[in-house]
């Protein structure tokens, strides 16, 4: 079983019970998931997260910090971000069914969602008897919420939703999704609605011919005179801001998950460089290779610190959109690198999938732009220490 890259010791700052998840967890994936990714990712045929969800459920790790009083497992951040590192150490793909569910599916509803929608919904995501999806991302908008073209227009009792969202984790087999949409009559409200799967003028397609993130499913969702009643709007939510606290919560077990990520690719590359041999003697004995072996353990390290810090600061209640974007953009250079540098390591067979670094390499590319590009989040943590804000500009055409 994998033994973890602990160079400064991060696990003494973890409580028991953190370890003893992290354990729990990692036993679980190495026997009954690693073994199915490898095929599912080559042929792009996604896992059974129908099957999966009640077997994540039953150990906890959907929706782990949301309070018990829901049926939920009521444990802290570091907890949900332990889980995150764990499954994204296995598949970027799991990690994203484990973010979706809990962080843009169970997290909105539990904080701007009804008492009655929330005693509807949690204990069924948290058991994994239904998956959920979120409907952000548009075909001509990723970066720019803001202009998102769904709208959604009350009449009587109900909302009329229309538009389309694309890249949607889980929306080709997902029970309920998730969706964002600007008010039709007063564009200065953005809503978010559960709507479920079925829904007359609801469809839900998936996306095909990924270059990464192969072994996850992806989808479409369309929206064509799509009525839900008024019940189905998260009350609590009308403006842009609700919908970006939602994303905050996915970017931090995505930080978490980018070192689980890099940690494979490490260690990978370390046993290989041990057993390989090349003019003699093993190829770690050359100072080449170990200086890539020891940039990649500085940039986890570092990476692992981050997450640990930003995880208690969560905890806290104190953490910041800014703290969590530097840990994201940090976090997922380091596995972009790792992955890269292990590749190089295994040379000719880094290009082969009996080995993680490739894989690892394709799915984090799909990381590092969702959730905010890395640009989006400098220009975030750049507006926080120049007091600038530099999304927009005002263009003059001559």
């Amino acid at each position: 079983m994998f033994r973890g890259v602990d160079f400064y010791n991060v696990d003494e700052l973890l409580t028991e019970e953190e370890r003893l998840v992290r354990s729990s967890v990692r036993e679980f994936l190495e026997k009954e998931i690693a073994p199915l990714v490898v095929d599912a990712w080559h042929e792009e045929k996604p896992l059974n997260f129908h099957e999966l969800a009640k077997k994540f459920g039953e150990l906890g790790l959907l929706g782990a910090f949301i309070p018990e009083e829901y049926d939920c497992p009521g444990a802290n951040y570091t907890t949900y971000g332990i889980i995150c590192q764990e499954c994204e150490r296995v598949d970027s793909a799991i990690r994203s069914f484990v973010t979706v569910t809990s962080g843009l599916v169970m997290f909105p509803i539990w904080q701007y969602g009804s008492e009655e929608q929330k005693k509807e919904y949690l204990p069924k995501l948290a058991k994994g008897k239904i998956i959920g999806c979120f409907g952000l991302t548009e075909p001509n908008h990723g970066s720019d919420p803001a202009s998102m073209e769904t709208t959604a227009k009350k009449e009587g009792d109900e909302w009329v939703i229309n538009g389309t969202k694309t890249w949607i984790t889980e929306g080709d087999i997902a029970d309920i999704a998730i969706v964002c949409a600007r008010d039709a009559e007063d564009k200065r409200k953005y809503h978010m609605f559960i709507v479920e799967r079925g829904t007359k003028g609801f469809t839900q397609q998936p996306i095909t011919k990924k270059g990464s993130m192969r072994a996850g499913s992806v989808g479409e969702l369309g929206f064509v005179n799509c009525r839900v009643p008024e019940e189905n709007r998260l009350p609590n939510a009308d403006r842009l801001r609700h919908i970006l606290t939602v994303l905050d919560q996915a970017r931090f077990g995505i930080a978490w998950g980018a070192i689980g990520a890099a940690m494979d690719c490490f260690e990978t590359a370390l046993n290989y460089a041990k057993e390989r041999k090349q003019f003699g003697a093993p190829i770690a004995s050359y100072q080449l290779v170990q200086e890539k072996l020891v940039n990649m353990l500085i940039e986890i390290t570092k990476g692992q610190l981050i997450c640990w810090r930003l995880g208690r600061l969560m905890d806290e209640g104190r953490a910041t959109p800014e703290q969590i974007s530097l840990a994201k953009k940090n976090n997922l250079k380091v596995a972009r690198y790792c992955a890269r540098t292990a590749r190089e390591i295994l040379a000719a067979n880094g290009i082969s999938l009996d080995y993680s670094p490739i894989r690892h390499m394709c799915n984090i590319e799909s990381v590092y732009t969702y959730q905010g590009t890395d640009d989006i989040h400098t220009l975030i943590l750049g507006r926080a220490i120049t007091g600038i804000q530099a999304f927009r500009r005002e263009l003059v055409l001559k």
